[in-house]
């Protein structure tokens, strides 16, 4: 063995003998932690309430709060902008092809939508929002979705009162019990299945493509049917001549004439509305109710909307969304009816609300 060898090796075990004793020790190093600082760093909140802070917050400071620190990625309507999250309204839409997931729609547990605000938001400044104004954010959030009204105040006293409604769209993952023992066995690599035979033809089984006369599809034509039909054609076609002839045509049904330019320009100022409102032939509601039908209708009358209280309110006393109501509700919504759930400003320029009226009276059937 060589000197330098030698004198690494003893080198290494008088190091290892004297840091021994010393490693076998406690190192000395920090404090127990105390009760309120596991308590800052302990921020969940389960579905049960269990973590929650005391404190609360009402629907309208809430959408103070909304619109200083998320509506520039959320929307003041909680709407969604650009690829930022839509907070609200989706309702139904689960079973579509691209369902729109909601807090109104989607979660589960209202305890997620705290903890996610008072743990990670506002975007870059996560945890400096206060316990009220956490309270705050989810009431204006749960009002959005059209869960509670507009006077509602959250808090730690009433929170888990509040079940979102697709609580029971959830179940826990049994995979374990059901799924894991039908993989976990030796597999089966003979005679698995029963023997295959073919019982019946397809056109039996109602599954073969037919033409539109009820023939399967691909079949000849019957040529001596074609030829007897071709035959008797113009005798038919004389007949119909003659019998049109003997009826009057219906009068032509008079519409109104609307500028096209008027509806072109309330198509792009419909665009302020957009975010919440839909129209056309595959509308659906949303944070707002669908506007198909509404011009010279009586208000409160679309289908799976839950409107406000104030509206059902007016509605019940006979309003009907004519010209004149349209166009002071879309003034100062706030203004024509106090209590509505619509936060928008609304539209100051006159002209701006008859386009957008004529725009939607295109919608009407």
């Amino acid at each position: 063995m060589s000197k330098s060898l030698k004198l690494f090796l003893g080198s290494a075990l008088a190091v290892s003998v004297l840091a021994g004793p010393a490693l076998a020790q406690s190192l000395g190093l920090g404090r127990v932690a105390l009760p309120e600082e596991v308590s800052a760093w302990d921020v969940a909140v389960l579905p049960d309430g269990q973590g929650l802070r005391p404190g609360s917050g009402d629907v309208e400071t809430g959408e103070s709060v909304f619109g200083e620190h998320c509506a520039s990625c959320h929307g003041d309507f909680a709407e969604g902008l650009d690829s930022w999250p839509v907070l609200a309204g989706g309702d139904g839409t689960l079973t579509d092809p691209r369902p729109v997931k909601t807090i109104g729609s989607y979660w589960p547990y209202l305890s997620t939508v705290y903890d996610y605000i008072h743990r990670s938001m506002p975007f870059g400044a996560a945890q400096t929002l206060s316990v009220d104004d956490t309270y705050a954010i989810t009431a204006f959030l749960l009002y959005s979705n059209g869960l509670v009204d507009d006077d509602f105040v959250l808090s730690d006293t009433n929170f888990t009162e509040v079940v979102l409604p697709n609580a029971d769209g959830f179940y826990a993952d049994d995979r374990p019990e059901t799924e894991y023992p039908l993989f976990s066995q030796a597999p089966c690599m003979t005679d698995c299945l029963p023997s295959v035979s073919v019982t019946k033809r397809a056109v039996e089984l109602n599954v073969t493509p037919r033409d539109p006369d009820g023939k399967p599809a691909g079949t000849l034509p019957d040529l001596h049917a074609a030829a007897v039909s071709a035959a008797t054609e113009p005798e038919a076609a004389t007949e119909a001549a003659a019998a049109t002839e003997a009826e009057p045509e219906p009068a032509a049904e008079v519409v109104a004439a609307v500028d096209p330019a008027l509806i072109a320009e309330g198509e792009k100022v419909f665009k302020k509305c957009a975010a919440c409102h839909k129209v056309g032939d595959k509308a659906r509601n949303g944070t707002g109710p669908l506007l198909n039908n509404i011009v010279g209708h009586p208000a409160g009358q679309i289908d799976g909307f839950k409107y406000s209280k104030p509206l059902l309110t007016m509605a019940d006393s006979g309003l009907v969304w004519d010209e004149a109501s349209l166009d002071a509700f879309l003034a100062n919504p706030k203004g024509f009816m106090k209590g509505t759930r619509m936060s928008f400003a609304g539209l100051k320029k006159q002209d701006e609300r008859a386009a957008v009226i004529a725009y939607l009276s295109t919608f009407n059937d």
